[in-house]
């Protein structure tokens, strides 16, 4: 059996962690079993009350003491990681754990390293989201392709799948938005074997709880640019 971890982070999402949670612990894949840890970052609402009501749905819980963004609990549950592979699941209900099956098919048939669900490559149904956010993600992931060689269509979306000793996550130094493409950006560069898969996707509006804006990009473009330049 293949191992994957599941990281989940949490803030204030007491409408849908239950849910999502148990989603993710449905999810049933031949040759792969799933450890699934879930780090509140010092929610405000009753999400840590919902999740210790709730210890079936999750293999560990890690409580932060205080909020210090999605990067820090990202850090947090790679920290205690004990999979194969790991999977980033946001807790919203945006992103489908159904999806797994398609994720998990490359590693399964191709013995991939790092798999990208995305939601610009045929999906089932995608919810229609805002202008300015797709032409930030497209521009980005023009970026990365352009400096790392690569034919990604959708770099910005949660479902990255890749071995976890291609990053050891002592060695991230973003914690915000950006964090996302500085680990896209070590993984790729360790890894031999990668695939796109299209994904669905039912994306959440700024009244629904959509936090990232378009001035997140300006950090995700120079973390680009620097892991690539730099190093």
């Amino acid at each position: 059996m293949i191992r994957i971890s599941v990281i989940v982070p949490v803030y204030n999402e007491e409408q849908t962690v239950e849910p999502i949670l148990r989603k993710v612990r449905e999810q049933e894949v031949d040759g792969f079993d799933f450890e699934i840890i879930v780090i509140d970052d010092g929610s405000t609402d009753k999400s840590v009350e919902i999740l210790e009501a709730h210890p079936e749905l999750y293999d560990r819980l890690i409580k932060q003491g205080q909020n210090g963004g999605k990067g820090a609990a990202v850090i947090a549950g790679l920290s205690v990681a004990t999979g194969d592979y790991i999977l980033f699941q946001d807790a919203d209900l945006e992103y489908d754990p159904a999806e797994y099956a398609a994720l998990l098919y490359p590693v399964s048939m191709f013995d991939a390293d790092v798999v990208m669900g995305s939601r610009l490559l045929a999906p089932r149904y995608a919810r229609v989201h805002y202008f300015w956010n797709k032409v930030g993600n497209k521009c980005i992931t023009l970026l990365f392709n352009v400096l790392n060689n690569s034919t990604f269509t959708d770099i910005y979306t949660c479902y990255l799948l890749y071995r976890r000793n291609l990053l050891d996550p002592a060695s991230l130094k973003t914690q915000g938005w950006q964090q996302h493409a500085e680990v896209l950006s070590i993984v790729v560069n360790g890894a031999k074997v990668i695939y796109d898969v299209p994904i669905s996707y039912h994306g959440r509006s700024h009244e629904e709880g959509k936090k990232i804006r378009a001035h997140h990009v300006i950090g995700v473009i120079w973390t680009i640019l620097k892991k690539r330049l730099v190093g």
